[in-house]
């Protein structure tokens, strides 16, 4: 017999708050993932900066606005996240939920759009793109639904609540 972990009712606080505790998942995970695209792609294998159309000094100033941009995406989730906790009003599973579409919104935003549409920048250069860019937006894509699903499904159980 395996192991299911049980789903609690979400509390008034919880839910009333419902919103908030997605914002903070989603800031999150926009600041996770650019975080690790900035530090992977950018810092530690050297395949692009965020603006790749002009020098490499433009490239390294726009790679530092990048990352000021994850990090205050991520300091505004975490304050949001402990004045939820502080409230008793922290919903994991919201949270999650905006996380994972967050960080999946992010990912597909810089593929479709940074990438493809505006061409701000590619993953890789000297490669043949297609498995890099099919790789970056089936992951992209699979945590948007994942979080986009979750969301609904509390949205749902929120709704029991009320």
């Amino acid at each position: 017999m395996g192991y299911v972990a049980a789903v609690t009712t979400p509390t008034t606080d919880q839910v009333s708050r419902a919103g908030r505790t997605l914002v903070a998942g989603v800031l999150l995970g926009l600041g996770t993932v650019a975080f690790i695209d900035e530090t992977v792609f950018h810092q530690l294998l050297h395949w692009h900066h965020f603006y790749d159309r002009s020098t490499t000094d433009v490239g390294l100033v726009s790679d530092g606005l990048f990352h000021a941009f994850s990090w205050f995406a991520t300091v505004a989730a975490l304050f949001l996240v402990a004045d939820l906790r502080r409230e008793r009003a922290f919903w994991g599973r919201r949270f999650l939920a905006g996380w994972l579409a967050g960080a999946g919104f992010f990912q597909l935003y810089d593929g479709l759009v940074q990438h493809k549409l505006f061409g701000l920048h590619q993953i890789r250069y000297g490669v043949d793109l297609l498995l890099y860019d099919t790789v970056w937006n089936v992951i992209a894509a699979g945590l948007l639904l994942a979080g986009v699903t979750l969301a609904v499904a509390t949205r749902r159980t929120a709704r029991r609540t009320a």
